[in-house]
């Protein structure tokens, strides 16, 4: 079997989050020896997220899998770098080509406790506090849910309504953690996108912020991944 030791695990965080979203996660993968970086995506628009991810990418020395929370399942499928051998997807949104990240959203009816997502004058959109309890990630303490809500990074509209190209998830292995309890994401869009994707889906009943919430879970499905892509 090959060494993992040049294999890197990118970590991109959704909306209303930014790369401490991911602590946890990273904690859990260096406790079994595993390198991990997250990516710092501005969310100013989809463009410019995959640009950032992939300067990242640059940076990291050999092979690489990338992993995507949220929005930024958009986001990891729209590299065209090499170094990435497979994708994984925590309770993440997967537009196919010619499509948005709205009409993956909005393909299903939202959840009745889904906040209402409004743009400022600025063309944000934020999330409101209480909805980091109500939707977010209600299975958080009440300290960690302040903390997400005051470290959240709010999302430019031009980040959902652009039209994806050919998704790398049709060219490499993926595997989608299916969040039950998502208030964000049903978990019946989610596993419409799931097997539309012919991902290796893993559910579980966690909420939309399993890499906070559920991160041996999230560590478990990543490190099912790098098995796969040692043993290529």
């Amino acid at each position: 079997m090959a060494s993992r030791d040049d294999l890197t695990i990118v970590l991109a965080h959704g909306a209303w989050a930014d790369g401490s979203s991911w602590a946890r996660v990273i904690l859990g993968l260096r406790a079994v020896g595993v390198k991990s970086v997250a990516a710092p995506l501005p969310l100013t628009s989809l463009t410019d997220d995959v640009a950032a991810l992939d300067r990242l990418i640059d940076r990291v020395a050999g092979r690489v899998v990338l992993v995507g929370h949220a929005y930024a399942g958009g986001v990891i499928a729209g590299t065209r770098s090499e170094k990435v051998r497979a994708l994984v997807y925590v309770a993440a949104l997967a537009p196919d080509e010619g499509e948005t990240i709205a009409d993956v959203f909005y393909r299903m009816e939202p959840h009745p406790k889904a906040p209402r997502l409004v743009p400022d004058a600025h063309g944000f959109i934020w999330l409101p506090e209480e909805a980091f309890a109500t939707a977010f990630a209600p299975n958080a303490s009440a300290d960690e849910q302040s903390v997400l809500f005051a470290v959240q990074r709010p999302i430019a509209v031009p980040c959902i309504s652009t039209k994806v190209g050919r998704p790398l998830w049709r060219d490499r292995p993926a595997w989608f953690l299916l969040a039950e309890a998502d208030r964000m994401i049903v978990r019946e869009n989610q596993r419409f996108m799931a097997e539309r994707m012919k991902a290796r889906v893993h559910s579980h009943p966690v909420d939309h912020t399993p890499s906070v919430t559920a991160p041996s879970v999230v560590v478990t499905i990543i490190r099912e991944a790098i098995a796969e892509v040692v043993a290529a």
